[in-house]
């Protein structure tokens, strides 16, 4: 690890333990290791918890603890113009989006990095539980995280080769269990902080209250397949496949069974429900999607066999891959998949190996387009 003395990392510290680890590891590991605090969101808006200055206050507490210089950088102009601007279109569509695969690709692994290459870093990091190897020919693969529950390659599907050379990571390899173990062993201030959910950078909010600042809600009818009203929805931008929560309807009509999303219609603003967790309605065969990229640059081909999540924690299911022109491709599945959602990723993997992912932008059963949009 000697040739490691020269080398300069900045590490993306969000205020959590698994960036606090990582800058700890690659401190002990002997690299000049520089701390940047990214600030992504306007904290001063109160329509939900944003911890952005707690946060800050534990990067400084870490930093100042593990002997590191650190910094706050002000990301949010990037945020707004390159994921949440993408994040209200999706919705507007009627889409679910992902934001978190685009705060990857468009802040933390573009934005950030440029904003390092400033500093004159050899390397960046974060606390991502993914890891990496380069093969004989200099090319960077990325693989799942050791910690299987925590394994983060699904978000950092769209991130390319380029961005992929310049990055580390220092924890990919561990249990969530074992980071924690160590920051409290180095006595770091984040090490029982509990994990951030929500929107990536924007934190804990009513999530329709969050979003109906931004977009007008446009009530409309809840029906079935065949036309049965069986109520009102509040605005199709609140509602994504599958869902079962926020209908309002209880288990009655031809069964007790629960009602779930099976489909919207945006032109006429309809939302259609229909009963039963498996309902035929909710399974498709094969996808199409959109703005297709590989991790490694390589050719696989205009058809190849992997498999693949639609969610994040999904299990992976085996596909057929149709690379078609424009960034396009056609997905065929092994088995029929659930609630399959328009606007998040669809992701490959060839056993361990992310190879990269697409946007989803319809599905079919059998060659019926699914009432998606």
């Amino acid at each position: 690890m000697m040739e490691n003395k020269k080398k300069r990392v900045v590490v993306g510290m969000s205020g959590g333990v698994d960036s606090s680890v990582s800058a700890l590891l690659l401190k002990q590991q002997g690299y000049e290791v520089i701390g940047v605090f990214m600030k992504n969101w306007d904290d001063s808006d109160d329509s939900g918890v944003c911890t952005a200055t707690e946060d800050y206050e534990d990067v400084a507490k870490v930093a100042n603890k593990i002997g590191i210089p650190y910094y706050s950088v002000n990301f949010e102009k990037e945020y707004w113009d390159r994921v949440f601007e993408y994040f209200l279109d999706e919705y507007r569509k009627g889409r679910t989006p992902n934001p978190d695969v685009m705060c990857n690709k468009e802040v933390k692994f573009k934005a950030f990095l440029d904003y390092a290459n400033k500093l004159n870093a050899d390397y960046i990091a974060m606390g991502h539980y993914a890891q990496s190897f380069r093969d004989d020919n200099g090319v960077v693969h990325l693989l799942r995280g050791g910690d299987a529950n925590k394994d983060q390659t699904y978000f950092l599907s769209t991130v390319q080769q380029e961005q992929l050379q310049k990055a580390i990571f220092p924890i990919g390899g561990m249990q969530k269990s074992e980071v924690r173990r160590i920051a409290e062993e180095a006595g770091l201030a984040t090490a029982k902080k509990k994990d951030s959910t929500g929107v990536c950078f924007i934190g804990e909010r009513n999530f329709r209250k969050f979003l109906s600042e931004f977009l007008p809600a446009q009530p409309g009818k809840m029906m079935t397949p065949d036309g049965e009203i069986k109520g009102d929805h509040a605005g199709l931008m609140y509602y994504t496949i599958g869902q079962r929560s926020g209908l309002g309807i209880g288990g009655n009509g031809k069964s007790n069974e629960p009602w779930f999303v099976v489909g919207k219609d945006m032109s006429k603003n309809i939302l259609y429900v229909d009963q039963g967790y498996d309902n035929p309605r909710l399974y498709a065969d094969h996808l199409d999607a959109s703005d297709l990229s590989f991790i490694t640059g390589l050719d696989y081909g205009d058809t190849f066999h992997a498999t693949a999540k639609f969610r994040y924690r999904q299990q992976d299911t085996g596909v057929t891959v149709h690379v078609l022109d424009d960034g396009k491709v056609n997905v065929e599945f092994d088995n029929p998949v659930r609630a399959i959602t328009p606007g998040q990723e669809v992701v490959f993997y060839d056993g361990e190996e992310c190879l990269g992912g697409a946007t989803i932008d319809a599905a079919y059963m059998a060659e019926k387009k699914l009432q998606y949009i």
